[in-house]
């Protein structure tokens, strides 16, 4: 049985190789203002000012904010901590991920 950060991994995966992921503070922070954000991913273990930075961010944007463990990893890009999907079908997705068991 896979559990929700597996398969939240896995989703976020997918979309990285579909192109449907932007990553890194500057692209992800561009992707949300421009609007073309529909989720965005950030590390668990980012200090407290970068989760609060990009709460607020996404609050103002009305874009949903997910906390996942080993965002870079997932994307296949290690020294990031934040991903921007791009995709309605991909952003629901993750987000029904976190919720089903």
């Amino acid at each position: 049985m896979t559990t929700a950060e597996e398969r939240l991994a896995s989703g976020l995966g997918f979309a990285q190789k579909a192109g449907r992921v932007r990553s890194g503070e500057l692209a992800a922070s561009k992707e949300l203002k421009a609007g073309r954000a529909r989720a965005v991913v950030l590390d668990s273990s980012a200090s407290e000012n970068t989760k609060k930075h990009w709460r607020d961010m996404c609050e103002n944007a009305g874009v949903p904010l997910i906390f996942a463990e080993n965002v870079g990893r997932a994307i296949g890009r290690e020294a990031h901590i934040v991903a921007c999907v791009t995709d309605n079908g991909f952003a629901e997705m993750l987000l029904r991920s976190q919720v089903n068991p």
